[in-house]
């Protein structure tokens, strides 16, 4: 039931992006996931902000890239 607590505290941030759809992809060597709000993505330039980087076409954000998402989101939860 945990889990379902987790993904609730999800829900408000993920409307916040205001995506009608929304791609995830984790790849699990690398520890990094990816969110897509477009698919297919057509970023043209990005932004490094600490572990997240946001990619943009236009100004308007299409996708972001969390790396070491598992150390990210265990120092999230901590907080």
């Amino acid at each position: 039931m945990e889990e379902v607590i987790d993904i609730l505290g999800l829900v408000s941030p993920m409307l916040e992006l205001k995506a009608k759809h929304l791609w995830l992809d984790y790849d699990d060597k690398a520890d990094v996931l990816y969110m897509s709000l477009h698919k297919p993505q057509r970023a043209i330039d990005s932004e490094m902000k600490g572990s997240l980087i946001y990619h943009y076409a236009d100004q308007e954000l299409v996708g972001i890239t969390v790396l070491h998402a598992k150390v990210s989101a265990s120092e999230q939860a901590s907080l």
